[in-house]
C-alpha cells in the first residue's frame, strides 16, 4: 500500500514523525509536508508564487506552501503515481466543530479527497503532544483496517483523538460535527514602535457536543471519526431562496 503523508503543523513536527514512524509497517510511505507551521491555512493555494519542493535528511519533501499546496504539488506532478491512501497529521490540537473550516490538517485530506484519494486526518485533542503514542496507535489501528478492508468508494475521514494512554480511550466513536460559541474577543497589544496589533483570540467553548458529536465522544474519552463532505450546499434552503426570489422577473432588468 502506498500512503502519502502531509500535515500542517509542518515537516520537521513531532506529530508527522511519529504519524510516519506508525506507518511505515503498513507500507511505503512519502512525505510532502509544509516547511513551516500553517495552522490555520484552511484550503488556500499559493497562485501569486511558485513553490519549492526540498528534501530533509530523514527523505521527507518539504513545500514553500500551504498543506493544500503539498498536497497538490505531491498528486499533479511530484509523486509520478497514485497513493492508496492520503494521511494528514496528527495534528496539534482538535479539530472539532467549526475548526475543520479552517484547519490545514483536514485541508491536506480534502486536497486528496477531491483528487478521489481516500483521505484520514488525525488530530490530537492536546497542544503539548501529551498522550502522542495513544493517537500514533488509533492512526496506526485505522489505517490498518483501511489497508484490510479498503473503502468501497473515497472517503474523508476526520479522526479526533483525546490525550488520554490507550488503555483509556472509551471506544471508537462515528459522530458528526458539533458547534461551537463564538470565538473570543481579539487580543489587542502594542509594538515596541506604538502601532496597534490584534491577535486572533481563543476559540468558542462547545455549543453543541451532545453524545453523537466530536466534543461529546471525546468528552467521554473516545475516539471520534467524522465523515465529512464538500458539497456546502444547504438543500434545505433552496426552496426558501426560490420562494424569496419568485416574485422577480425571469430575468434582470436592463440597465
Amino acid at each position: 500500500m502506498r500512503i502519502l503523508v502531509s500535515n500542517d503543523d509542518g515537516y520537521n513536527a513531532a506529530g508527522i514523525e511519529a504519524l510516519v514512524a506508525a506507518l511505515r509497517p503498513l507500507g511505503e510511505v512519502t512525505v510532502v509536508a509544509p516547511e513551516t507551521n500553517c495552522s490555520g491555512a484552511s484550503n488556500s493555494l499559493t497562485l501569486r508564487r511558485p513553490l519549492t519542493v526540498r528534501q530533509a535528511a530523514n527523505g521527507f519533501h518539504f513545500v514553500n506552501g500551504t498543506p493544500s499546496d503539498c498536497v497538490h504539488v505531491a498528486l499533479t506532478g511530484l509523486l509520478g503515481f497514485r497513493p492508496d491512501l492520503l494521511v494528514s497529521g496528527i495534528n496539534n490540537g482538535a479539530n472539532m466543530g467549526e475548526d475543520t473550516l479552517y484547519s490545514g490538517t483536514v485541508a491536506a485530506a480534502m486536497e486528496g479527497y477531491l483528487f478521489g484519494v481516500p483521505s484520514m486526518a488525525f488530530s490530537l485533542v492536546d497542544r503539548e503532544w501529551r498522550h502522542l503514542d495513544c493517537a500514533t496507535r488509533v492512526a496506526h489501528d485505522l489505517v490498518a483496517r483501511f489497508r484490510d478492508r479498503p473503502w468501497d468508494e473515497p472517503l474523508l475521514l476526520s479522526v479526533n483523538i483525546p490525550a488520554v494512554p490507550y488503555r483509556d480511550l472509551a471506544g471508537f466513536r462515528t459522530t458528526r460535527l458539533g458547534r461551537r460559541h463564538p470565538a473570543e474577543p481579539v487580543i489587542r497589544s502594542t509594538t515596541p514602535y506604538g502601532e496597534t496589533v490584534y491577535w486572533i483570540g481563543p476559540v468558542g467553548r462547545a455549543l453543541d457536543g451532545g453524545a453523537e458529536t466530536d466534543f461529546g465522544a471525546i468528552e467521554a474519552h473516545a475516539v471520534s471519526m467524522t465523515p465529512l463532505r464538500v458539497d456546502l450546499t444547504d438543500h434545505a434552503r433552496t426552496d426558501a431562496v426560490a420562494r424569496w426570489m419568485a416574485d422577480r422577473v425571469s430575468a434582470p432588468e436592463a440597465r
